[in-house]
């Protein structure tokens, strides 16, 4: 039937898996919803009952009171998997929302008009019908005890590594807006029963409304078929890893549902230990800075109010602005020095040269630029791929890029403190100072208390040993004179030497 203009398209979808005792049950219970168009699909998971006969009857039956579609999986493709192929039918046919209802009836169908109202309503995206908003109701409803306590303690883990503020993560009983699922790529999610998790999780993750609603506890006599160990397990791991996600310690892609690229660069440290906060103190007052791989220009407020000259180099034109004196749009895989360096004082290179093509051409064409200034400073900082989380990662079989950090997939040259301090004396510097930078914790962890304990617990670790515990490495260097600049010099100098010996000569 074609829905009347400015109704609310809702799927009730019903996922089925040996149902054939509960299922028509569920289907009469679906309450009247006039404010919507409604339309019900039943999957059945490939069940050995007659849980798709007893559903496609009602169908063929054409009494029932909601445009009803049946179908079933010929392979079963898991609890997660099921889903899937729901969500995608409601993208497809161009719903507004998609519930999802058990089709074992523990979760109430009589609720639907409240899962589906702040959808409907604008005020939400994700809408979970919640046991836990009144807990004590969960147990007269007749949760089990340890499912309770599982759910309580899974939950609060959760809540604290995903930065969320939820009742309850394990309800089956949910609703979506179908704009919400387009955004999310729900389709790499297991297939399994924490599908439920990570999807929540990528609707965390991409800042979309969550409201839960309270729903009665009911456990009767359906057969559960999660394993509760390995599922807690599953939660656990893919929580974690999406909270790690936040720390830039770890990729997964399922987790990465904001993948516009701009060129806002990394954030600027200068209020805390870090390259950025190094940088400012090694640069010295009223001196011309070369900053390669600006970006928006993080450092230039400081450097200037130090009285420096910044010239900007960066690939985005969009970096051009009043935070530099000079300001070049050049790619520095191509062309990273565009003007003279003659006047520069000090050269920044920070966490670029792991993004460039060839680090050593990079390093070459630099030492080459700087042959009419041998006095200037060098400042480059890059990650220390010795660093302890990644290393205990490659313990444990995981090398996963991610979107920043050690690992960030834009990286093409990964650094040791030896490697990159010899990358460096090959092309022709001398390495005046090496040191290890933390973690920027202060980015993360909001806390002052708990980020600068953190910050001074990684201080001393650092000095103990900082090819292990130092996030970046931060190096200053000079460069050498060229042999054509050696023979330059040394023809140069012979001549005013032998002029100076012919002068004497002639005296005598």
């Amino acid at each position: 039937m074609p829905a009347m203009a400015g109704r609310t398209r809702v799927l009730v979808f019903i996922v089925a898996y040996e149902a054939a005792a509960t299922i028509r049950r569920v289907l009469e219970r679906i309450p009247a919803l006039p404010a919507y168009d409604v339309e019900v699909l039943v999957i059945d998971d490939s069940s050995k009952d007659a849980t798709f006969s007893i559903a496609d009857e009602i169908r063929r039956g054409g009494a029932y009171r909601y445009p009803l579609t049946v179908l079933r999986n010929p392979q079963n493709q898991g609890y997660g998997g099921n889903q899937k192929i729901g969500y995608h039918f409601a993208i497809e046919r161009g719903f507004d929302a998609v519930v999802l209802v058990h089709g074992d009836g523990q979760y109430a169908p009589e609720a639907l008009p409240q899962i589906i109202a702040p959808i409907a309503e604008g005020v939400a995206e994700v809408v979970h019908g919640s046991r836990m908003l009144k807990p004590r109701d969960a147990i007269k409803g007749g949760m089990p005890v340890y499912k309770f306590v599982g759910n309580k303690m899974l939950t609060w883990y959760q809540n604290r590594v995903l930065g969320a503020r939820l009742s309850e993560f394990h309800t089956g009983y949910k609703a979506y807006a179908v704009r919400a699922l387009r955004r999310v790529p729900f389709a790499i999610n297991s297939n399994v029963f924490h599908f439920d998790t990570e999807i929540i999780i990528q609707m965390l993750r991409a800042g979309f409304r969550i409201v839960e609603v309270p729903i009665p506890t009911f456990y009767g006599d359906e057969i559960c078929r999660v394993n509760g160990i390995r599922y807690a397990l599953d939660v656990a791991r893919a929580s974690t890893a999406a909270g790690l996600m936040r720390f830039g310690l770890l990729y997964r892609r399922n987790f990465d549902v904001n993948s516009d690229e701009t060129n806002a660069g990394y954030e600027a440290k200068l209020d805390f230990v870090s390259t950025h906060s190094q940088a400012i103190a090694d640069v010295a007052p009223g001196c011309v800075v070369l900053d390669l791989g600006c970006g928006p220009g993080h450092l230039s407020p400081a450097l200037r109010s130090k009285g420096c000259r910044v010239i900007g180099v960066d690939q985005f034109a969009v970096a051009a602005g009043k935070e530099f004196d000079e300001f070049y749009t050049s790619d520095l895989n191509v062309n990273p020095f565009p003007r003279s360096l003659r006047d520069v004082d000090t050269v920044l290179v920070l966490d670029v040269i792991e993004h460039l093509l060839s680090p050593e051409k990079f390093c070459e064409q630099l030492r080459r630029a700087t042959q009419e200034n041998l006095a200037v400073k060098v400042i480059m900082s890059t990650a220390n791929i010795g660093y302890f989380v990644t290393r205990g990662m490659l313990l444990f079989g995981h090398f996963n890029y991610s979107k920043r950090g050690i690992l960030d997939r834009t990286h093409t040259r990964l650094f040791t403190f030896g490697s990159m301090r010899r990358l460096l004396e090959e092309t022709g510097f001398i390495v005046e100072k090496v040191r290890g930078i933390p973690a920027p914790v202060p980015l993360v962890i909001r806390s002052r208390f708990w980020s600068r304990a953190l910050m001074r617990l990684q201080a001393i670790a650092i000095a103990v040993l900082p090819r292990v515990f130092s996030y970046q490495i931060y190096l200053v260097a000079r460069p050498r004179p060229l042999l054509e600049t050696l023979l330059r010099d040394a023809n140069q100098h012979s001549e005013h030497r032998s002029g100076e010996l012919a002068n004497t000569a002639n005296v005598h």
